[in-house]
């Protein structure tokens, strides 16, 4: 009988899975296989048996988290080294950028004739400036902004187009110089510009456009432009200021300390090209320049410089000059140029007429130099005016033969006639008596040229003037020991020549010449100049008696300057006529034409010299050509300063002799 087996205990375990394929949650039974998936099944999960699980994104976290750290860190460090650690330094950047900064030209001093009237004085104008920076695409808004605004402002500025660009194209740069010292009919023509593109800017902006302006970036500094309102008076004097608004030559360079004064300085937020108000600014005023008062009279100026300009054109001359001198003060009344210049515009002048030749120039004097010997053989008590001096045609000494200007038979002349007629065989026969031989004569004659001036500069300190040449007395030549006392062989300029007769006119006392009468400050206080230094030459005897000896040139009918006997006025006068000295090829070729002297001969009061160079056509004697430039600045100066007519008439020296007496 079978057995009956007892019944199976249900051990505890871990539930089981439901199966999967059939959904009932019921347990497989054992030792049977499980059942396969269908195949759709096992496509949608891509063919792999097992499922794929995704990483932890912690770490991706954690990096993106170390990233915007680092980030906010280079931030931070760039924020405290702004703002704190250089912080002065990009404020000051700031400020920079912000601010303009500029020049306030102070007003140069005006240069006025004895009399006050102006004859260099400034007027307001305008120096045109720009920012660079305005004119960059980003700011202009405009590619081509410097090079329309040079096409604009060229023919306003009369600048080349090319390097109006140039200085435009300059972003770096906040500040550059388009044209200095330009009108203010310039500064407007580039306003009302400015004011159409402006408008035409806003409009395109309001349609949409970019809004672009080439001329925001032009700008303007107020300033001051020299002008003379006399053109050409007494140019060679005044001489011009340079395009800096410096001194470039005569008194306008040698006092341009003086004349220039003190510039200012003002600074002022700005915005687009445009001052901001509120901003504030800073302000350091100009000092306006000293005035200078010269002892020119602009009067006797004009005519000295009309009377010398039409007889160098009228002989076809080089050049020539005139030098009015008042006798008692030393004073230079006129110095007159020709051909002059214009300092208005220099452009338009000859580069050869700038500067002062009255000064500048040197040249052997010829006989207007014989009053020197003359004094000094009166000084030294060797003659008297009626001394005897035969002069034959012709003078053998050292290693030539001498010959006066015209062949002549022998003379019998006095000291007196030997200069009334200009003889250099008489003056050279005369000096030879200063010593007891020709060396001792040298060295007598050249110390009372040395104390008549030649040789050292006039004292005014004029810019370039020049000394002139004399030769120490050893030094001269076989020839030049007897050629210098006739006014060949040492050289001198006009101012020079004009104080000669200035010394015998005032007593014999030298008295160093005065351009500069006086001056005035900025607050309106007048200084007087310095008193000159005066310096004795020859006795207040000689010095008469040369004035007496003087006359017979133009009084006697057998005098050389005739030509410049002045109606009512006793005058004293010298011609002279020196081979000339070619500066370009140094040699002897034409001559130098010259007269000299003073007036009224009783009572000295003005001193006036005159000299053409190389004269071409007509006459080239002095007292031919610069006699009647002598009488009218001579007749116009007496007139101009009222002086009375000459109460006495001339003394009348005997001018020849008769052989035998």
């Amino acid at each position: 009988m079978p057995s009956k087996e007892p019944p199976r205990r249900r051990v505890p375990g871990p539930a089981r899975p439901r199966n999967a394929a059939s959904g009932s949650g019921r347990p497989r039974p054992a030792g049977r296989p499980a059942p396969r998936r269908p195949a759709a099944a096992r496509k949608r999960r891509g063919g792999s048996p097992q499922s794929i699980r995704l990483g932890s994104p912690r770490p991706r976290l954690r990096l993106i988290s170390l990233c915007l750290t680092l980030v906010m860190l280079a931030f931070v460090v760039r924020l405290l080294q702004v703002q704190a650690v250089d912080a002065a330094t990009y404020a000051a950047k700031a400020e920079k950028n912000r601010y303009l900064e500029y020049t306030i030209a102070a007003e140069r001093g005006e240069i006025t004739d004895r009399s006050g009237i102006a004859l260099a004085t400034s007027v307001d104008a305008h120096d045109i400036t720009a920012d660079p920076k305005l004119f960059t695409p980003e700011d202009s808004k405009a590619p081509d902004a410097p090079q329309q605004a040079a096409a604009l402002l060229a023919p306003i500025l009369g600048k080349d187009e090319a390097e109006l660009a140039k200085k435009l194209s300059t972003p770096k740069s906040r500040y550059t110089v388009l044209a200095r010292r330009q009108t203010p009919q310039v500064w407007k023509q580039i306003k009302d510009l400015k004011s159409v593109f402006a408008e035409k800017a806003a409009e395109d902006k309001a349609a949409g456009g970019p809004g672009a302006n080439v001329l925001a970036g032009v700008l303007q500094e107020p300033t001051t432009k020299r002008v003379y309102p006399n053109g050409g008076l007494a140019a060679g004097i005044l001489g011009f200021v340079n395009a800096e608004g410096k001194g470039g030559g005569g008194l306008e360079a040698q006092l341009n300390g003086q004349l220039q004064g003190e510039d200012g300085k003002i600074r002022y937020a700005q915005a687009g090209g445009r001052p901001v108000p509120t901003a504030g600014s800073t302000e350091i005023p100009a000092v306006a320049g000293t005035d200078v008062e010269l002892t020119i009279d602009r009067d006797i100026q004009w005519a000295a410089q009309r009377a010398i300009a039409d007889q160098v054109e009228k002989s076809e001359a080089d050049r020539g000059y005139v030098v009015v001198q008042n006798t008692r003060t030393g004073e230079v009344l006129a110095m007159a140029n020709a051909p002059g210049y214009d300092p208005n515009d220099l452009t338009r002048s000859d580069t050869a007429a700038l500067g002062n030749a009255a000064l500048q120039d040197v040249y052997e004097p010829g006989s207007t130099s014989k009053v020197m010997s003359m004094a000094a053989v009166l000084e030294e008590g060797a003659a008297t005016p009626g001394t005897h001096v035969t002069v034959p045609n012709r003078l053998h000494r050292g290693d030539r033969l001498f010959r006066d200007d015209i062949d002549h038979p022998t003379w019998y002349l006095t000291l007196n006639g030997v200069l009334a007629k200009s003889s250099n065989i008489g003056t050279i026969l005369a000096t030879g008596q200063l010593g007891k031989t020709q060396a001792e004569a040298n060295k007598v004659l050249h110390s009372y040229l040395r104390k008549f001036g030649i040789g050292s500069t006039t004292g005014l300190d004029y810019p370039g003037e020049s000394p002139g040449i004399l030769a120490k007395p050893q030094d001269w030549s076989t020839s030049q020991q007897y050629t210098i006392p006739f006014g060949q062989g040492l050289s001198l300029n006009a101012m020079q020549a004009a104080s000669v007769y200035q010394t015998i006119a005032n007593g014999g006392v030298r008295i160093e010449p005065t351009l500069v009468r006086g001056t005035k400050d900025a607050d309106g206080n007048y200084s007087a100049s310095e008193a000159p230094e005066r310096t004795r030459v020859v006795s207040e005897k000689t010095a008469k008696t040369l004035a007496k000896m003087l006359e017979s040139v133009v009084d006697d009918r057998e005098g050389t300057g005739t030509k410049a006997h002045i109606q009512g006025y006793r005058v004293a006068g010298k011609t002279g006529t020196a081979n000339r000295v070619d500066p370009v090829r140094g040699v002897y070729k034409g001559y130098t034409a010259s007269f000299a002297g003073f007036a009224p001969a009783d009572d000295p009061q003005i001193a006036v010299y005159c000299a053409i160079q190389n004269p071409t056509k007509g006459s080239y004697f002095g007292g031919q050509i610069c006699g009647p430039i002598y009488k009218k600045v001579m007749e116009f100066a007496l007139k101009t300063l009222q002086t009375p007519p000459s109460g006495s008439a001339p003394a009348r020296l005997p001018v020849s002799f008769k052989p035998g007496e």
